[in-house]
């Protein structure tokens, strides 16, 4: 059950803001030459996937069933992580247009581990 829903500390208002804040501010940002587009592809789907996952764990009726969609959210958040240290360091986007979103993945996959190990419990 979740305590905080519809507070600001509601995991799944989160991950939303998230996912739309970096699709606007780093997805749609990259320049689409030839070499980032498989950049551009992947990210938006591991970002969107992102989402969709939490969404399905959010109403999973079964406790497995939402083990199962939140571990698919922390490696889709992995993957997001990843590729937006690539941006980074591939200089794709500057550094205040993707570290904030590097920083909160990080946080986001935190907090997902932590939610999948108390959930095993």
């Amino acid at each position: 059950m979740n305590k905080y829903r519809n507070t600001p500390q509601d995991i799944h208002l989160r991950i939303h803001k998230f996912v739309v804040s970096c699709f606007k501010n780093v997805v749609r940002k990259i320049p689409k030459t030839p070499e980032n587009i498989p950049v551009i592809s992947q990210i938006a789907s591991s970002l969107t996937s992102m989402g969709a996952n939490d969404q399905e764990a959010d109403a999973a009726v079964t406790r497995k069933d939402f083990i199962a969609k939140s571990c698919i959210v922390k490696k889709e958040t992995k993957e997001t992580n990843f590729w937006l240290r690539f941006i980074l360091d591939s200089e794709i986007l500057s550094r205040n247009n993707v570290e904030p979103y590097i920083w909160e993945s990080q946080e986001i996959l935190l907090i997902m581990s932590k939610i999948i190990l108390n959930t095993r419990i």
